[in-house]
């Protein structure tokens, strides 16, 4: 068996660059060449890098908007962040809130962490609070420590770089633009999509627009400032942060912009297995996993990072565009409606969740016996007292999932053995989802599917979730205590306590197989 240590990716896909102008493009200032699409035939039309550089006419497109004018008060700004806010500003330096956390205070949700950028050197940001490290070789930022909270700052001078070289050259100041506007425009020129590419400053209450970020808020849209492929080329960690902002928001992809995670999918495969693990862990452990894998399966994502997932949706005829429901998709729907963007949970449990259901696919059961397999994972596994409860539900199961046999009556040593089998299945499934050579035959039957054997589950979690089911098939653990009531501790969720995550993996389990809208017509 082979085991992912997050230590990095063991075979790269083979991909062929169609553009051979690519590798030559990016060694000029490319932003001398805005107007001669000519020898880009690629880019694409809707990239609002296409509206950004050259003379006065282009530069009208920017806008300065009142934050009151969007809804956004400062007063939903964190206590860490305004103390990192102040710090900077009253050493006299400029300080604005950038990124994801302004179009989320636009869209009056709660910012996942707020991220700040200065006009100050990251040396005088080290200087500034006595809690504070740099971070990053290719892209060096700061990270203050206020109380139990890590707020994030770059600067206004740092420049990506990649081998000790620099990766795009200054572009030209456009025609009649001050030296802040300037500034300010150049390094929206480095993030990924325009709805991130806001800058909001607190104490003039303005919010700077230099890439269309508002209109495309307004419109749902997610869309690359530079062209897509362009964009997703230089760093293919954007396809996934895409999808993930796309999920959590609800929004959509550019026509552009799609075309473009599909056609560069495999090249997620290059990162290494310790991010690729992170920005699932967003997608899944965040209120938004149904979203999340829907979207992977809909672009061409999810046959590469979870290939035993994506050889159930073909299995079972899920099309790429399917809107109904299946038992996967169902868990982790009834997962969501227990988290959101500040409640997330540990990643052990969404690992569960997709093992667990591996077993069920691999091996359709008895509804009793998967209730009685839930209820023994919440008590630690006293299953005569999860045999004694499961006997008692009188409610229909879920009738439209192939992972459940109709209801048969069983003995009790039947049923007790039904449950332990369900149990070593799940544990063989967690196997399979931790075997590089299993993983890269999920799909191998399907012949136009990309190849794929990346396995970024580390050691440490593999273990985490064995132990969560051990206990169903090697007896109750002693001393265990399970979790009474409903009122859910959302930070030993967050941190993977074992209490915590078995009480909720119960809880989603019980719900999909025994929906409540069933409870409330009987």
């Amino acid at each position: 068996m082979a085991i992912s240590t997050g230590l990095g990716i063991s075979r790269l896909p083979s991909l062929s660059l169609r553009y051979p102008l690519r590798h030559c493009a990016l060694q000029f200032n490319f932003f001398h060449f805005l107007n001669y699409s000519f020898f880009f035939p690629w880019w694409g039309e809707d990239a609002a890098f296409d509206n950004l550089g050259g003379g006065d006419g282009r530069r009208k497109s920017w806008k300065k908007l009142k934050s009151e004018d969007l809804g956004v008060s400062t007063s939903k700004i964190s206590r860490p962040t305004r103390v990192v806010l102040n710090g900077l500003r009253k050493r006299g330096f400029e300080v604005y809130l950038v990124g994801g956390c302004v179009r989320d205070l636009i869209l009056k949700r709660v910012p996942k962490d707020f991220d700040v950028i200065t006009s100050a050197e990251l040396k005088d940001v080290l200087r500034t609070f006595s809690r504070c490290e740099m971070i990053g070789r290719r892209f060096p930022i700061c990270h203050v420590h206020i109380d139990d909270t890590i707020v994030e700052v770059s600067s206004f001078s740092t420049r990506a770089t990649r081998f000790g070289r620099f990766l795009s050259l200054e572009p030209e100041k456009p025609v009649g633009c001050d030296e802040q506007d300037y500034i300010r425009w150049r390094n929206c020129l480095q993030r990924d999509f325009t709805i991130n590419g806001l800058m909001f400053d607190p104490y003039a209450k303005l919010i700077y627009d230099y890439t269309g970020g508002v209109n495309d808020i307004r419109k749902a849209k997610i869309r690359t400032i530079k062209p897509a492929n362009l964009s997703l080329t230089e760093d293919c960690a954007r396809i996934l942060r895409g999808v993930r902002i796309a999920a959590r928001l609800d929004f959509r992809f550019s026509r552009e912009t799609a075309l473009a995670v599909r056609k560069l999918s495999a090249t997620v495969l290059r990162l290494d297995r310790g991010r690729l693990l992170m920005e699932v862990n967003y997608m899944l452990a965040y209120g938004s996993a149904e979203a999340s894998l829907r979207s992977l399966w809909k672009l061409g994502l999810l046959e590469i990072l979870l290939p035993i997932q994506a050889a159930y949706f073909v299995r079972t005829g899920f099309r790429r565009r399917d809107k109904h429901c299946n038992m996967l998709l169902s868990l982790f729907s009834n997962l969501d409606k227990l988290l959101a963007p500040d409640r997330p949970c540990h990643s052990s449990l969404w690992f569960a969740i997709l093992a667990f259901h591996e077993a069920l696919s691999a091996q359709p059961r008895d509804p009793l016996a998967v209730a009685a397999f839930s209820l023994a994972v919440h008590n630690g596994g006293d299953l005569s007292e999860a045999l004694s409860i499961a006997r008692r539900i009188s409610k229909q199961h879920e009738i439209s999932f192939d992972e459940l046999l109709e209801p048969k009556y069983m003995k009790s040593r039947e049923l007790l053995d039904e449950v332990k089998d369900l149990a070593a299945s799940v544990q063989s499934s967690l196997r399979h989802m931790t075997d590089d050579y299993f993983v890269s035959q999920a799909m191998a039957k399907y012949p136009k599917a990309p190849y794929s054997d990346v396995v970024f589950f580390p050691v440490a979690l593999y273990l985490k979730v064995c132990k969560m089911f051990e206990c169903v098939g090697g007896g109750a653990e002693k001393g265990f205590v399970p979790k009474n009531g409903s009122k859910i501790d959302y930070e030993l969720l967050a941190m993977g306590s074992l209490k915590e995550v078995r009480h909720i993996f119960a809880r989603v389990v019980f719900d999909t197989i025994y929906p409540i809208d069933k409870y409330i017509d009987d």
